[in-house]
């Protein structure tokens, strides 16, 4: 089987890869019926439909390829915005909190929770709502205290439904918690379209919790001098807005 197959290598070098395993598992695709082989008989309309068929596999595994490389680009994009306002946190002196679902990423050389909270302290945990606010993608705490400063819901590519029920289940679950700020952080361009969200009845408490948009445009350009000469939360409501 292998000499067949670097037989047919050999003869198609023009069209096929020189990787076995790529060919072999080709072969595989062809023989499970996943992609049709050509016609074996000289016919011009079965030749038609198998190459109709093929331009179809071949649009679907174009969009297939941009989406998963969308997806990629996503993550990188959502971790990366973490990693600035994990940043900014510890720079601002805040204990920083990381989604427990997203310390173990890889970002800049190490992992996306080194140096946060291992845990949160033992009256946020015992709140209700306790296991959403630990999705939350960020939380700055006061630095040695059981108080969250500042919780912020990256939108990228989080359904901002969820992100504002997590947020909520931190506001209204308990006294444990002084909020100075709650901060959707999401591309300029979406800034309306989470208005016109928001102002659905399902999300009336939200205008009584002040949340805020923090777009990508402005944090990027003034987060290292608000980590140079910035105190506490001024600097981060300065360049956010308030939603509702």
């Amino acid at each position: 089987m292998r000499q067949d197959i670097l037989a047919l290598m050999a003869e198609h070098r023009d069209l096929l890869s020189n990787d076995l395993g790529a060919v072999g598992g080709l072969l595989f695709d062809v023989g499970s019926s996943r992609y049709a082989a050509p016609p074996r008989v000289d016919d011009a309309a079965a030749r038609a439909a198998w190459e109709a068929d093929l331009a179809k596999v071949r649009e679907e595994s174009d969009k297939a390829t941009k989406a998963a490389a969308a997806q990629r680009e996503g993550d990188r994009t959502h971790t990366e915005i973490q990693g600035w306002l994990r940043d900014l946190g510890r720079a601002l002196d805040y204990d920083v909190w990381i989604a427990s679902n997203d310390r173990g990423r890889p970002y800049n050389g190490g992992k996306l929770g080194a140096g946060c909270l291992e845990r949160l302290p033992e009256a946020i945990e015992k709140a209700p709502g306790a296991d959403a606010v630990r999705l939350i993608d960020v939380l700055w705490l006061n630095h040695g205290k059981a108080h969250v400063a500042a919780a912020f819901e990256v939108e990228h590519s989080t359904s901002i439904y969820l992100g504002i029920v997590r947020m909520l289940d931190l506001a209204l679950g308990g006294d444990a918690h002084a909020l100075e700020g709650l901060f959707l952080v999401a591309p300029n361009g979406p800034e309306e379209e989470v208005r016109t969200q928001l102002a659905r009845p399902a999300f009336s408490r939200v205008a009584d919790l002040k949340v805020r948009y923090l777009p990508y445009g402005e944090l990027e350009p003034h987060r290292e001098s608000i980590a140079r000469f910035g105190s506490g939360m001024k600097a981060i409501h300065a360049i956010s807005r308030t939603l509702v």
